[in-house]
């Protein structure tokens, strides 16, 4: 069984949510992280923190350095939809 740290979603609103870790509070805005705009409350609460730096929610498989929430603009979104190889 995975040793997980503790993480806790305290807030959610239209714009995004809030979480509690490692002693702080970080705002996760949807149109920054933008995966999580059309999940379920339960998924986005769901979350785990399997290691320090180092965010996962399962349900939707998406996994985040604590530093990309801290400083969005050091991490741009890049698509690969529509890319070929």
């Amino acid at each position: 069984m995975m040793n997980t740290r503790a993480v806790e979603v305290t807030n959610i609103s239209k714009r995004g949510f809030w979480l509690s870790l490692e002693g702080r509070e970080l705002f996760m805005p949807f149109a920054e992280f933008p995966w999580c705009c059309q999940a379920t409350i339960e998924s986005i609460l769901n979350a785990e923190q399997p290691h320090l730096g180092h965010l996962y929610w399962p349900d939707l498989d998406v996994d985040l350095a604590v530093e990309s929430i801290e400083h969005p603009e050091r991490y741009p979104l890049v698509s690969r939809v529509g890319v070929h190889s």
